[in-house]
């Protein structure tokens, strides 16, 4: 009878993961009222590459992401929250001036893919992990 149990309040944890997967907080443009001194480095975007990664994406959360390219970075909306600006650092991947959200494009087979990486909260140790699919150029 142990082993069932058990059970029980196993898949009551696997439940209500999925639930908070659902209501995680979106990821938020640095606030004004601090100041930061990061290194990175932004790099030149080319425009044919920016003309790949442009337009709207279909997060598997159900946010829609709008990405608008610039010459070193990108506005990125999500449901029309303020923009996030992410500088371009590498090919195929910006970050934000705090180090909070990365994003990498051109991934998967086909390279309409792409993934984002925030930190919802930065008291708590936790990255949040979301792909998405090109939906519409």
């Amino acid at each position: 009878m142990r082993p069932l149990s058990s059970l029980l309040p196993a898949s009551l944890f696997v439940l209500a993961s999925g639930a908070l997967a659902q209501a995680l907080p979106y990821p938020q443009a640095e606030p004004l009222s601090t100041v930061q001194v990061t290194a990175q480095r932004s790099v030149w975007l080319r425009d044919d590459h920016a003309r790949q990664i442009a337009g709207y994406y279909a997060m598997s959360n159900g946010w829609q992401l709008k990405v608008r390219p610039s010459a070193r970075f990108i506005d990125a909306t999500i449901d029309g929250q303020p923009p996030l600006r992410l500088l371009h650092v590498a090919p195929d991947k910006f970050v934000s001036s705090d180090g909070n959200v990365t994003m990498e494009f051109n991934r998967g087979e086909a390279g309409d893919e792409m993934s984002m990486r925030y930190v919802p909260d930065p008291r708590l140790a936790q990255v949040v992990v979301i792909s998405s699919k090109m939906a519409q150029r």
